[in-house]
């Protein structure tokens, strides 16, 4: 019997798990002069396009179950970047919107993507291919 199945090297998981490691390593100095952790960002980026949404909305865009949001958005309120207040009509139902101050973060973060663009050694089209992979795994 083989054991290659279990080598490191043939292991796709493995490249997955250290690539996004180093992708987060470097947004983390981005990210630290707007304050934000990168599970913060990515909450912001849902808020800044929709403005406001379910907490079972937010979960269901960002992969994260409610258990990791609970806290994470406490924090975030806390920091005055976003309002949770129950649905009016549901109570079970929490909502999620954006802050004044949390949409002028906005600003402050819309070079983010560029800089991390010039970190990574992909062509535009190779960063596209890995992309849709990416997202097909996800599906």
């Amino acid at each position: 019997m083989t054991y290659d199945c279990l080598l490191l090297k043939n292991q796709l998981c493995f490249p997955l798990y250290a690539a996004s490691r180093e992708i987060l390593r470097k947004y983390t100095p981005l990210l630290k002069e707007l304050d934000l952790t990168y599970t913060q960002y990515i909450v912001m980026m849902v808020l800044w396009e929709e403005k406001k949404l379910t907490v079972g909305e937010l979960g269901k865009k960002l992969f994260l179950d409610t258990g990791t949001l609970s806290p994470l958005l406490k924090s975030m309120e806390k920091k005055m970047l976003l309002r949770r207040t129950r649905d009016c009509v549901d109570e079970r139902i929490v909502m999620v919107d954006i802050t004044e101050e949390g949409e002028a973060l906005k600003e402050k973060a819309v070079s983010i993507p560029e800089k991390m663009g010039g970190c990574l050694a992909l062509s535009e089209d190779e960063a596209k291919t890995l992309y849709s992979l990416l997202y097909k795994i996800l599906k």
